[in-house]
């Protein structure tokens, strides 16, 4: 398949600088070349193992998503656009192109001027377009192939291993497209972000938050297990876990949202983690953090109730707040304190609709994980 001597990255706004540091760090041969908040781009050496770029890991907590670049289009009509897009495609050298992926690069930090990551209804159409156009030329190619193999699907999620055209909105009349191939989770989604708009009834942005970290993560969560929320109020993260038939404990000394405290499953703790009796946490499986402190006073909370020998916390999904993206260099020790914990299966991610913070899921084991997916199995 085609490749190129360049790939390209998703991130969030103000954050490619701690991209680009580090990705050079794994990836010491890469070369930044071109750059703009929320987008990065890195000139890969002539003798890296082209056939390893479309399921590469690049090993990053801030690359949202990231492909092998295939060029640009400059111009200021979108028909002209999408038309000269398809037209410049290498498609004889690609695999079969299943999906079409459109983004806007973030304008703006998730949360700012009623921004938030995502689809809409331009990428939508965008996306339309282009699959169309894809559509039309497999049915020129092969008039008798009318099976799905022969359609592209736009802005939807991929299934594993599916071969997807993406298309970057870096300014409106300038866009970037390249391919990848989906190999996790994050790469299945459009712009490796999951989509989800934030609903009526949610009390806060966490919501959103959760609901993203919830579906990256796949913690293996049963229904009714007790989960406990450490920096509760005013109660989005704890909505989204309500909905998710979890029994739920949020741990904040500040009131919570009325309909939290009306709902079963919920039970508010009002005192700091730390004040919290030690019995409190016995019959909690599950432990989630977003309070609005530095990185080592959340770990210390967390600290205190976990390396108990009567307490089994089986995971984690933690929010670490970057105060100052200089603390970003202080990440491994973050994860070193928390494997000192016993938890040995650590993943980090700057989700699309965290701010200047990341999400940190923690298990004792991938066995958990294994477990559930046994069982699950089973049950069909």
């Amino acid at each position: 398949f085609v490749t190129s001597q360049y790939i390209y990255c998703s991130c969030q706004n103000g954050a490619q600088h701690v991209l680009k540091n580090e990705i050079l760090s794994v990836w010491p041969t890469f070369r930044t070349a071109f750059s703009r908040p929320g987008f990065v781009t890195f000139k890969v050496p002539a003798d890296f193992p082209a056939n390893s770029l479309p399921t590469l890991n690049l090993k990053s907590t801030f690359a949202r998503t990231s492909g092998i670049g295939l060029g640009k289009i400059t111009n200021d009509d979108q028909t002209e656009m999408v038309q000269q897009l398809v037209a410049e495609l290498p498609l004889e050298q690609l695999p079969t192109l299943k999906h079409v992926h459109v983004w806007h690069r973030d304008p703006v930090l998730p949360g700012n001027r009623d921004f938030e990551p995502g689809r809409n209804e331009l990428t939508d159409k965008i996306a339309s377009e282009i699959a169309a156009k894809l559509q039309a030329i497999n049915l020129s190619t092969d008039p008798s192939n009318t099976s799905t193999a022969a359609l592209a699907s736009a802005n939807r999620i991929a299934k594993a291993d599916e071969a997807i055209l993406d298309v970057i909105m870096v300014e409106p009349n300038q866009w970037w497209f390249g391919w990848h191939q989906a190999t996790t989770t994050v790469s299945r989604w459009p712009g490796g972000i999951y989509s989800i708009r934030l609903p009526e009834h949610a009390v806060s942005r966490a919501y959103l938050k959760m609901a993203e970290a919830l579906q990256w993560a796949r913690l293996p969560i049963a229904a009714q297990d007790v989960v406990a929320e450490i920096g509760s109020a005013p109660g989005g993260s704890c909505q989204i876990l309500l909905e998710n038939d979890f029994k739920v404990i949020g741990i904040d000394p500040a009131q919570m949202h009325t309909s939290l405290l009306e709902h079963p499953n919920f039970t508010h703790v009002r005192h700091k983690a730390a004040e919290m009796r030690r019995s409190g946490f016995s019959n909690i499986k599950w432990i989630m953090s977003d309070s609005n402190v530095v990185p080592n006073y959340t770990l210390d909370s967390v600290e205190h109730i976990v390396t108990r020998d009567d307490i089994n916390i089986r995971g984690m999904l933690l929010t670490l707040k970057l105060t100052n993206w200089e603390l970003a260099k202080e990440l491994p020790q973050y994860l070193d304190r928390i494997r000192s914990w016993g938890y040995q299966y650590i993943r980090t991610r700057q989700l699309a609709f965290n701010r200047r913070e990341i999400c940190v899921a923690v298990m004792k084991s991938r066995a958990i994980r294994r477990i559930k997916r046994r069982r699950k199995k089973q049950r069909s």
